[in-house]
């Protein structure tokens, strides 16, 4: 596989970029390899500066729900440019998106538009420590809300691959007012909340984590949390940035039937662009400014070319009838074959990680047991016979309705004889 384009380019990007990366977990460091620079994609394939094409199963982590450049998304995008780029002031597709969000997720009865999930979950916390009048807010090991300085405890994704395991640069006093559960342990939770009965503002969690590897909650796991925060007069913050419209139109909270009292979701909601959410209840939704004391504000928080994109890709959501049950089933037969192959795979719909471990991953001590380096030998495995995932143990596969039948079963007969030639 010719990549000398792609080693050009981070070399150069070396010279101009910490890492040369822009964003930690395309180092590909944890594989032993240099990243790959992408050059276009399309529908579920993506090509490389050297001109190698892969089916792709990071689909830029998440959004790509329907493919890569899907034409409905592109052509409302083209559309949107033609009038600027951005105003920062009030326009339609702010409403028009607003609109569709909250039809879908009926929790957020006020929401505001952002950047960025991290923004999103920076500003949730926010809001939910001023509604409550409280400071401390639990975060489960594993989960990752985004870089902000007080969630950086423990967090998935890139911080369980790298090599800083929390972060430098973050003051202590940002994060004593973190308190960490262990997840699918309700009586971790219990016991915080025993401890600091009148301290915590809410609890936030990935309703199914998908930042150490897709783990699915227990049965009752998330109706216990929503119990308990209740009981102490705690909020309740589902980070939907990976579930949010994948799991189902309605995120993980229609898909598992509990309403928490704020959402978070991520650039799905913006068509794969730079877009993100939060909302919930009107009496806190109220509190943020102009209506109340808690400040945030962004210049380009609702921008007309993301929130085009964003109402475009819900639009053709909604009139894809059999998009979560396709989703479902190409999924399925890629779990199927891993299985037979002998790995160890855990999926929720079209989210699934494979990991190379002898025991069931459950939890952020039972993923952190899985075995990195066989985990690498598998990517590289993949890459070299055109098929890209996550270079990272600890992150998904995405599935998306582009994946044709065809590269589904080409994906499914390559990782079955993953164990018969390694």
């Amino acid at each position: 596989m010719n990549t000398n384009r792609s080693s050009e380019l981070f070399g150069k990007a070396k010279t101009l970029m910490p890492g040369g990366v822009n964003s930690p977990v395309r180092a590909f460091g944890s594989v032993g390899r240099e990243p790959l620079f992408i050059a276009g994609s399309r529908g579920d394939r993506i090509t490389d500066a050297d001109g190698n094409e892969y089916i792709d199963y990071v689909c830029s982590w998440g959004p790509d729900i329907l493919g890569h450049a899907h034409p409905t998304v592109i052509k409302a995008v083209k559309r949107a440019c033609d009038n600027g780029l951005t105003y920062g002031a009030c326009h339609e597709g702010e409403v028009l998106l607003a609109e569709k969000i909250k039809a879908h997720y009926p929790s957020m009865e006020l929401l505001r538009l952002v950047n960025s999930g991290t923004e999103a979950v920076m500003s949730a916390v926010r809001a939910a420590r001023g509604f409550t009048g409280r400071d401390k807010i639990v975060k489960f090991e594993g989960c990752y809300h985004g870089h902000s300085d007080g969630l950086l405890v423990k967090g998935g994704s890139g911080l369980l691959t790298g090599s800083v395991p929390d972060s430098a640069g973050v003051p202590a006093g940002f994060t004593e007012a973190t308190l960490l559960a262990r997840y699918n342990d309700a009586g971790s939770v219990q016991s915080l909340f025993e401890q600091y009965t009148d301290s915590i503002a809410a609890v936030i969690v990935e309703p199914c984590a998908a930042n150490m590897g897709v783990v699915p909650p227990k049965d009752g796991f998330l109706q216990t949390l929503r119990d308990i925060t209740a009981q102490y007069g705690a909020l309740l913050i589902f980070d939907e940035v990976i579930t949010g419209f994948r799991l189902s139109a309605g995120g993980a909270q229609e898909y598992y039937g509990i309403k928490p009292d704020m959402t978070v979701l991520g650039k799905i909601a913006g068509g794969g662009m730079p877009l993100a959410a939060y909302g919930g209840r009107k009496e806190i939704m109220e509190q943020i400014a102009p209506l109340g004391a808690v400040y945030q504000a962004g210049t380009l928080s609702g921008n007309p070319i993301a929130t085009a994109a964003g109402i475009a890709q819900i639009t053709q959501i909604e009139q894809t009838p059999d998009l979560y049950s396709e989703l479902d089933r190409k999924a399925g037969i890629l779990e199927n074959a891993t299985k037979k192959a002998g790995l160890n795979v855990n999926r929720v719909g079209s989210l699934m990680t494979v990991f190379f471990s002898d025991t069931p991953v459950t939890d952020y001590d039972t993923a952190q047991s899985a075995d990195r380096t066989e985990y690498a030998r598998f990517f590289s495995y993949l890459l070299e016979k055109g098929i890209y995932t996550a270079p990272s143990q600890f992150e998904a596969m995405f599935v998306s309705y582009a994946h044709s039948d065809d590269d589904i079963v080409k994906t499914a007969e390559i990782i079955s004889r993953y164990r018969k030639e390694n």
